[in-house]
C-alpha cells in the first residue's frame, strides 16, 4: 500500500512537470506553429499571414492537421518517456499509453 502512494505521489509530481513542458512543432517551413505541453495542451497556434491565401484554404487545413498531428504525437512520446521511468517500462493503460 505504501508504495502505491509513493507511485502515485510520483506520478502527481511528473504530471505537474509534463504541464509545464512545451514543444513546438512547425510544418509547411514554419507557416504553421503549435506549442503543445507534455500534456497534450495546446497553447499556441500561429500562422504566418502569407500562408493565409482564401483561394486555397485546403493548403492551410493540412498544414494545420499535420503540424497538430505532430505536436500530439510528440508530447505522448515525452509523456511516455517520463512516466515510462516511474512505471518501469510497463504498459498501464491511461498512463502510459
Amino acid at each position: 500500500m505504501n508504495m502505491m502512494r509513493k507511485m502515485q505521489k510520483e506520478m502527481e509530481k511528473l504530471q505537474a512537470e509534463l504541464s509545464e513542458k512545451t514543444i513546438e512543432v512547425s510544418s509547411g517551413g514554419g507557416a504553421v506553429s503549435i506549442v503543445i505541453t507534455g500534456d497534450q495542451q495546446i497553447k499556441n497556434v500561429n500562422i504566418d499571414p502569407t500562408a493565409i491565401d482564401p483561394n486555397e484554404a485546403e493548403v492551410l487545413e493540412d498544414l494545420l492537421i499535420t503540424a497538430i498531428n505532430e505536436a500530439i504525437q510528440d508530447s505522448q512520446k515525452l509523456a511516455a518517456q517520463k512516466l515510462g521511468s516511474l512505471t518501469g517500462g510497463m504498459k498501464i493503460p491511461g498512463i502510459t499509453g
